[in-house]
């Protein structure tokens, strides 16, 4: 059983199209896919990255 605390972005959509953060560890992961492959990131760098708009289509 996965105990470990992960967190949805309050941005995302209601069609399940998001991804989830683990912190402190700075999981990141498909929400669909739960148990899929997740990828580490350094969590201010990432955060700081999406506050500056980085990832805006």
């Amino acid at each position: 059983m996965n105990t470990r605390k992960w967190q949805k972005s309050s941005y995302s959509n209601l069609n399940g199209n998001c991804v989830e953060l683990s912190n402190p560890r700075g999981l990141i992961r498909d929400s669909k896919d739960p148990d899929g492959p997740r990828l580490a990131v350094d969590v201010a760098a990432f955060l700081g990255a999406v506050k500056a708009g980085r990832f805006e289509r």
